[in-house]
């Protein structure tokens, strides 16, 4: 068994976000290219964004910091700390309304 502290690894993300260039860092927690599920942790400063991209599959973002907008077209959900989304299956993007820290969780078939 493994056990981590998503909070204190937000923290040091957004730390390293802050510092950074492109205002945004990021660590996977469990899985991935060797597995179905993989889970990362991604810290975004206010304005920092993740381009509009393809969804690989399942996917969900549970907000542990900050406000942010998941973006897919046209139309967008608002998600803020305590936060549950699921991602739709198409492009989007994803835009920090303030410095925020977020678990993406995804499930490739």
């Amino acid at each position: 068994m493994e056990k981590s502290s998503l909070t204190a690894l937000a923290r040091e993300l957004l730390g390293n976000a802050r510092s950074g260039t492109n205002g945004r860092s990021a660590r996977t927690v469990y899985g991935g290219h060797e597995r179905v599920l993989r889970q990362t942790v991604i810290a975004l400063t206010a304005g920092a964004m993740l381009d509009d991209h393809d969804n690989p599959g399942e996917a969900t973002v549970q907000v542990l910091s900050g406000r942010l907008v998941l973006a897919a077209g046209d139309v967008s959900w608002e998600g803020c700390t305590g936060d549950h989304l699921v991602v739709p299956n198409t492009r989007h993007s994803v835009k920090a309304l303030e410095d925020s820290t977020f678990l993406l969780t995804v499930a490739k078939p």
